[in-house]
């Protein structure tokens, strides 16, 4: 990838010791917390390649997990995200594999409150850059840099085109799109990074799309809540 500037390879203001393992994975966190919506009942991780080598020397499962609570980059309290998950009624496990991923320092993040779930994989790039790599196992592809809808809907004709009218009709310029589905006709899923903040009014007429099962956002700009 190219770096736009320093703070691409060094990463953001953060709780240490390393972008990749701990902010990167904070990130990742974060981004699966927002899609699923509410702080999870339990939490299943698994690390891969060099994740799952490092993961506890480099802070990656206290990163994840404090990325779960909502906490931010440089959150003072990233060293105690265990025993604040175990406060907050988190249960969290966690889990290496050996499998091959297309970049080392990979996680997937299984997430469930009762019968809802939600699985998404993801890896950190370097710099504190994440990128995820699906959802629900859909592969899908987003940086979490912008304001990011994920559409979940049923593949019809026409659709995308009702999604990016209503986009302009807001005058939301469409950063980058992606796409991808179970079959014609069948469950599919949209990404869409945009070049400003989602307003819950588009978010509703969205929701309002023939077909359309669920909307979910990521902005990581926002201040992290609990």
């Amino acid at each position: 990838m190219r770096f736009k500037d320093v703070f691409s390879i060094i990463g953001p203001s953060m709780i240490g010791p390393s972008s990749s393992h701990t902010a990167g994975a904070i990130r990742l966190g974060r981004v699966a917390r927002q899609l699923f919506g509410e702080l999870p009942e339990k939490a299943e991780l698994t690390f891969f390649g060099s994740f799952a080598d490092t993961y506890r020397g480099h802070g990656t499962d206290l990163a994840v997990v404090g990325g779960l609570l909502n906490y931010e980059t440089d959150h003072p309290r990233i060293p105690d995200s265990l025993e604040d998950a175990e406060a907050a009624g988190m249960e969290v496990i966690f889990q290496t594999s050996s499998g091959q991923h297309t970049h080392p320092n990979t996680a997937r993040i299984s997430l469930s409150s009762g019968e809802r779930e939600m699985t998404v994989v993801g890896a950190s790039i370097g710099g504190g850059n994440i990128e995820i790599l699906s959802v629900n196992q859909f592969d899908l592809k987003f940086t979490g840099e912008f304001p990011t809808l994920v559409i979940s809907h049923l593949d019809r004709p026409g659709m995308i085109a009702d999604i990016t009218a209503l986009l302009q009709k807001k005058n939301l310029n469409i950063g980058y799109m992606d796409l991808d589905r179970k079959g014609r006709g069948g469950e599919a899923m949209t990404v869409i990074e945009a070049d400003s903040p989602v307003t819950g009014e588009l978010i509703a007429e969205v929701k309002q799309l023939s077909m359309v099962e669920d909307v979910r956002t990521v902005d990581l700009a926002e201040r992290g809540q609990l």
